[in-house]
């Protein structure tokens, strides 16, 4: 089995075992499950922002621990006075070292779009992602097949979330459907980890015009942004680079500077 695979069938326990803990029901009563939801897309295409989607992050199956000790209260509002678009938490235990807590955290102290970020692999997540407070969930396009994308998404979208398609190779645009809002090109390999930012731009021209197009790790450069931007791309996952600074925040401060820096030299 490769690490996806270990991931999705420990997942598939998680779920099992949540479902009996927390009830659908439960969770609907949640503050969170009525409140309306911050737009991803809207803020990602906003011109006063530089679209970096600022990630939350303690480990991961390829690099460890990256960083156990940074309070989800202080990096969250810090990635926020730093510019962000928007937020995206792990909230993925056994492999990423994340929780619920950490967007519920997250929520209580940022206005933002905020991703949850996880295997989603039931509906029950999706429900659970809205109880939580957040405005967008992750699909995995080489998790789920093209009919059940289609099913998870416009479920989301009856919540008032938004959704983005996180998408590898150029089959998997296929699992591409009106419910979607936003496609995300992952340059990195999640069966081995291997990272490489060709990958976006190997997808770029491919991905429909409708859709606000995201590319997500190994972006670590101003350069890197502003390329991207000139393939399409509104929206910059970035984690790892912040996350691995004992202050995320003002990894995420300097590096929102650089870019704006790096815009205006090229004006």
């Amino acid at each position: 089995m490769n690490i996806l695979d270990k991931i999705i069938a420990h997942k598939r326990k998680e779920v099992d075992e949540r479902k009996s803990l927390y009830p659908t029901k439960l969770l609907e009563k949640s503050v969170h499950f009525n409140s309306p939801c911050v737009s991803l897309k809207k803020y990602l295409l906003r011109e006063d922002k530089v679209g970096i989607i600022a990630e939350f992050k303690r480990k991961s199956p390829s690099k460890g621990v990256i960083n156990q000790y940074a309070p989800v209260e202080r990096t969250s509002i810090g990635y926020m006075q730093a510019g962000a678009s928007a937020l995206s938490v792990l909230t993925d235990t056994e492999f990423f070292g994340g929780k619920s807590d950490d967007l519920k955290t997250a929520r209580k102290f940022n206005y933002c779009p905020i991703l949850r970020k996880d295997f989603t692999i039931d509906e029950y997540q999706i429900i659970e992602a809205k109880s939580i407070g957040a405005d967008a969930v992750l699909l995995l396009a080489n998790v789920l097949s093209a009919k059940q994308v289609k099913q998870f998404a416009k479920f989301a979208r009856s919540l008032g979330l938004e959704v983005l398609l996180e998408v590898r190779e150029k089959e998997e645009l296929k699992s591409v459907c009106e419910y979607v809002d936003a496609v995300g090109v992952n340059n990195r390999n999640l069966k081995d980890f291997k990272v490489s930012i060709k990958q976006s731009f190997d997808l770029a021209r491919l991905i429909p015009k409708d859709f606000v197009k995201v590319s997500e790790s190994g972006i670590d450069s101003a350069k890197a942004i502003q390329e991207l931007k000139k393939e399409g791309f509104s929206g910059f996952l970035i984690g790892e680079t912040f996350m691995k600074h004992s202050r995320p925040e003002i990894a995420c401060a300097n590096f929102i500077r650089e870019v704006k820096e790096y815009n205006v030299k090229k004006k």
